[in-house]
């Protein structure tokens, strides 16, 4: 369970090396040192789309692809216009991520952006998120991976995405609409969706057990568990 580069305490790549495509490279290439092949993988938001796009550039022994709340759609009208340039913007203020990170401090601000997600997390959650968040290097990859985030090519091929996929969704998710999983599945041949009723955004992190007994499930139907 990698961290993304330049999230959580991972050393960050140069900034133009923080898009979709740079980032999928990257994982590979710690694969590659590893001398791992997953034959399943689980991916969260973001972490999910990654995934896909190795899937997609060659990743021959992923037999099963799960996406937690999948963030595959990019943002439509204008605000997707103006997205990636107003962050761009954004990102290039001095000591912002630093700013950011002394504004986590207060527990109320961790709390409130977790709120937005839709879930709920107990003591632990909130404080471990804390722990994250008040770091400046991961506010950094954040905003460079914002400023450098481009999902239309990746939806423009995800209809030849062969393999197998199943989209888990949390019906209460604030951050990826559970539409967006809809949406997903009617474009990738053969996925599976599941709505997991009241959960949000961390719906893995709220019920991780029911999450990971649906990854057992899914890679033990797709012959990779026995």
């Amino acid at each position: 369970a990698p961290d993304l580069p330049g999230h959580g305490y991972t050393q960050a790549p140069a900034n133009a090396r923080m898009s979709l495509p740079g980032m999928a490279a990257a994982l590979h290439g710690l694969l590659t040192i590893l001398n791992l092949k997953p034959a399943a993988a689980a991916g969260h938001s973001a972490g999910a789309a990654i995934l896909a796009r190795m899937a997609l550039d060659g990743l021959p022994s992923l037999r099963a692809l799960v996406s937690l709340n999948g963030a595959f759609i990019p943002l439509q009208g204008p605000a997707g216009q103006m997205f990636s340039p107003l962050a761009r913007l954004i990102v290039g203020l001095p000591g912002l991520p630093q700013l950011f990170a002394w504004r986590a401090r207060n527990p109320a601000m961790v709390r409130s952006l977790l709120d937005a997600t839709g879930s709920t997390l107990d003591a632990e959650g909130v404080r471990l998120y804390g722990e994250v968040v008040r770091r400046p290097g991961h506010a950094a990859a954040a905003l460079a991976m914002m400023a450098h985030w481009d999902l239309r090519p990746l939806l423009t091929d995800l209809p030849r995405l062969q393999t197998p996929l199943l989209l888990v969704a949390g019906a209460n998710d604030r951050t990826v609409p559970p539409s967006q999983s809809a949406q997903v599945r009617a474009l990738v041949p053969g996925a599976e969706l599941t709505t997991l009723p009241g959960l949000g955004h961390l719906a893995h992190e709220e019920r991780p057990s029911e999450t990971a007994a649906l990854v057992e499930a899914f890679a033990r139907k797709q012959g990779v568990l026995p």
